[in-house]
């Protein structure tokens, strides 16, 4: 009979197991990320995260992971946290269609969360590449700052199958104009001052848009195609998280929110992802990128309360296995703090913030005590009880904070620097009065 395996602490395990890297240059070689091919067997989704935006090492590591996922692995879709309505035009971009203007003029409406670095690249690797690489959005419109950008193609999908209901979507819109913003930052405070008879009105109409579009999809199917239907239906969809999204944030702020309520964004991006998911070949792979609180399995708490459910856990739920989610942080230097200012064209300024040392109990303190520098640690088998189950990590930097949360069930994998500093790009790209 073989004996149990000894435990040991959290630290000496990850100091036994974590996986040196090499390299942060993202046209680097890609050697040294080879042990991570065992580490997310056959997942179909891998989720890249980062503990904040805006910060360079994290954009760097995303584009060598991306790079080695699609390169070596053969992963054909990079997803991103990012409009599920205007990533359609990023995708055609990187297929080879518009101009460099065009991109940077499509991008200039949106917060610089690194989306240009990977599409650039994919558009150079798809003039050569027999498979191509697409790119998917999953978010709601602008990120919950305008309703318009899913909202004007659903206009235009009406005026081809359902002109009578045109006026309706039309009216969404002239009231979503009025509010619009280019983050839910700037977008959630216009909507607050709205009348409550336009805010009702709002929700009315697109509740009434949506119950049409299920109702009659044979007869818009047969006037269109089923494809163009899901994608309009989508969309629509997206329109109402969002207005959904202006009433959870309302009540947050104003301390009588209703529990979790903002957990319809994170449910409309797992059901995007399953939504790209479900209408590509068989064996399609996904790369996702998105902030470690959205791809963490684990529901979102602070001081003790319950506030939302991320996109991670659903996926994880609806994917099992074929769902891996990688965690980016770092246990020292700088990050980019985001601090609300309605002024501000994003609705938030961006600080430069240095970090304070790990707190106990973090995975960055753990990284630290083990003497670790840039590596990855793959978390299954410390879950499955080679480390000491009373000595795993309970918390992760969030910008500069630490949010309490079982590492080991949030996360599949961690990916750590030991330093972070803010983009050089982001004093050209970041909000400004």
């Amino acid at each position: 009979m073989s004996a149990e395996p000894h435990s040991v602490s959290f630290d000496d395990w990850l100091g036994g197991h974590a996986i040196p890297l090499t390299h942060l240059d993202p046209d680097a070689p890609l050697d040294d990320l080879e042990p991570l091919r065992d580490l997310i067997g056959h997942a179909r989704v891998v989720a890249i995260g980062e503990h904040s935006h805006f910060v360079d090492e994290f954009i760097r590591l995303r584009r060598r992971l991306v790079r080695f996922l699609v390169e070596r692995c053969g992963f054909t879709v990079l997803a991103f946290e990012y409009g599920f309505s205007e990533g359609f035009l990023l995708d055609a971009w990187g297929k080879g269609e518009g101009t460099e203007g065009e991109l940077r003029d499509h991008l200039a409406e949106s917060i610089p969360v690194g989306v240009d670095g990977p599409l650039r690249w994919i558009r150079r690797h798809n003039q050569a590449a027999p498979a191509p690489v697409r790119f998917a959005g999953i978010d709601i419109p602008a990120a919950g700052g305008s309703l318009l950008p899913a909202l004007a193609p659903v206009a235009d999908y009406l005026r081809q199958v359902d002109p009578e209901a045109l006026p309706l979507v039309q009216k969404a819109m002239r009231i979503a104009d009025s509010f619009a913003g280019a983050s839910a930052a700037a977008a959630a405070p216009a909507w607050t001052r709205l009348p409550a008879a336009d805010q009702d009105a709002l929700t009315s109409t697109l509740t009434r848009l949506l119950i049409r579009f299920r109702a009659v999809a044979p007869l818009y199917v047969s006037r269109g195609d089923r494809y163009s239907y899901d994608i309009a239906l989508h969309r629509l969809e997206g329109a109402c998280r969002a207005d959904h999204g202006f009433r959870a944030m309302a009540g947050l702020f104003a301390g009588n929110g209703l529990t979790a309520d903002t957990s319809a964004r994170d449910v409309y991006m797992a059901e995007s992802v399953l939504w790209h998911l479900e209408r590509t070949e068989p064996g399609t792979r996904i790369v996702l990128a998105a902030h470690n609180t959205h791809i963490q399995k684990t529901p979102i708490s602070f001081d003790g309360h319950l506030t939302g459910f991320p996109m991670g856990q659903h996926l994880s739920d609806a994917l099992g296995d074929d769902y891996f989610a990688l965690g980016l942080t770092s246990s020292g230097g700088h990050t980019a703090e985001m601090v609300r200012d309605e002024r501000a064209r994003f609705g938030f300024t961006i600080e430069h913030t240095a970090l304070q040392p790990p707190e106990p109990g973090s995975i960055e303190a753990a990284f630290a005590a083990a003497g670790l520098g840039l590596s990855v640690a793959g978390l299954h088998q410390a879950r499955t009880g080679t480390a000491e189950p009373a000595s795993a990590p309970d918390r992760i930097r969030l910008q500069s904070a630490f949010l309490h949360t079982p590492v080991l069930d949030a996360f599949d994998g961690i990916l750590h620097t030991p330093a972070s500093t803010v983009t050089d790009g982001i004093g050209a790209e970041s909000p400004s009065p």
